[in-house]
């Protein structure tokens, strides 16, 4: 049987209530049993010490670009992965802008097949409409059945309320949910940037903050009609925040990530024209942020997903304005979870934990994961709170290098991953 027993490291498990030194034994891909030092030793064929680290379940990032199929002169499944892997990800969820988009169960089967090489678990998130067009629906339960975990148009957000009406309506009898991209396109053409001080500077048409909480209020009102399940990709504004939290009050079934770069960026990071700090949503304001930060720990947010979106040397080093959005994240985001979130704003390691496993898990309903308690996958992991480390691009698993934080210094570093019982990557 193939074994392994992770000894002497302090458990966090907030689905299954655990906060403290256990050993874990993993078989047969599966958490076999969970239980005090000492006790099951002898019962594993390998081991792997974890004294001084967080054993948790494995981490799931609910919104990733891996450019498969089309665009794999920026990523691929595999070395997007690769990159997943070395940032603590057990599973990731990757969205629907590929070429051609992922609207058809032969492409999601496609991305899962094993001869793309990944390294984790690849969920794919499907696109609403066909082509991502904003027209007609796709055929959710067919694309259910293929492996879909949830439906998107990304990028592309949905403005047609009778649209946006029937996705959630359908989904909702399928019980997944329409992870929105929520910007309304009207209010941001030819904008690069957060609206404020420093597009104006810059001589930079601004992105407004009404342009995103607006979509928010809308489709929290759209789901509370539908009881549809929304979740909100990204959010990067106070507006949009103090909507979700209304809308969570009123009963509404809602859910919303945000990115490490917008609870640690600002607008202001931008420079001048730096296209490292270019995405969308754009980096906000100071004020966003705190707010940002504020709704991480009173539980308004419910997950940190990271928005991978890599992205060749080319599409980044030209003018500001012409210069792709996104940057890459995987392998840092945990780090500066750890290092923004927990030591400079002493988030619990708990609620850390439980915005990176058990909470992605709950949001697309991913059975047994998210969690170590027995019978669950056998995916897990470690990280050191307190190892500093210094992150260099050049060194990345990922295809790409757009990312602000080549050279950045931070406290807490991913020890393994473990997929399905086995090691895959050691840090």
């Amino acid at each position: 049987m193939d074994s392994l027993l992770i000894v002497r490291g302090r458990v966090v498990d907030p689905a299954s209530g655990v906060d403290q030194e256990m050993d874990v034994l993993l078989r047969e891909g599966r958490v076999a049993a969970v239980a005090a030092p000492g006790k099951l030793r002898g019962q594993a064929q390998r081991s792997f010490n974890a004294k001084g680290c967080i054993v948790a379940p494995g981490f799931i990032d609910l919104h990733v670009h891996l450019r498969e199929p089309g665009q794999a002169h920026k990523e691929t499944i595999a070395t997007g992965t690769a990159a997943a892997a070395a940032g603590g990800f057990t599973s990731v969820c990757a969205m629907p802008n590929t070429v051609p988009v992922n609207d058809s169960a032969e492409i999601t089967r496609w991305m899962q097949a094993p001869e793309r090489g990944a390294l984790v678990n690849v969920f794919p998130v499907v696109a609403a409409t066909v082509g991502s067009l904003g027209e007609k629906l796709t055929d959710f339960a067919t694309l259910k059945k293929a492996g879909a975990v949830g439906v998107t148009d990304d990028g592309r957000p949905i403005l047609s309320d009778r649209l946006m009406h029937d996705a959630l309506h359908a989904a909702g009898k399928l019980n997944i949910p329409v992870v929105q991209h929520a910007e309304d396109t009207h209010m941001t053409a030819d904008c690069s940037m957060n609206l404020g001080a420093t597009s104006f500077r810059l001589g930079l048409h601004g992105m407004p903050n009404a342009a995103e909480a607006n979509i928010v209020e809308r489709d929290i009102a759209l789901a509370g009609a539908t009881r549809g399940h929304v979740h909100v990709a990204h959010l990067s504004t106070r507006e949009a925040l103090e909507a979700v939290h209304r809308g969570k009050k009123a009963g509404v079934r809602m859910t919303a990530e945000v990115t490490p770069h917008h609870f640690t960026l600002v607008d202001e990071n931008v420079g001048d024209f730096n296209t490292h700090y270019k995405m969308n949503p754009p980096l906000r304001s100071l004020a966003d942020r705190a707010a940002l930060i504020e709704g991480i720990a009173d539980g308004t947010i419910d997950a940190i997903a990271t928005d991978h979106a890599p992205h060749a040397f080319h599409e980044k080093q030209v003018e500001f304005e012409r210069a792709a959005f996104g940057i890459t994240g995987l392998e840092t985001a945990v780090a500066i979870a750890l290092t923004v979130l927990h030591r400079h704003f002493n988030l619990p390691l708990w609620r850390m934990v439980e915005l990176l496993s058990a909470n992605p898990a709950r949001i697309f309903g991913l059975a047994r994961r998210g969690s170590l308690a027995p019978g669950s996958h056998a995916d897990v992991t470690i990280f050191d709170p307190k190892k500093k480390w210094t992150f260099d691009a050049s060194q990345s698993k990922s295809k790409s290098r757009n990312t602000p934080y080549d050279g950045w210094s931070f406290t807490g570093k991913i020890v393994a991953t473990i997929v399905d019982g086995k090691v895959i990557y050691e840090g």
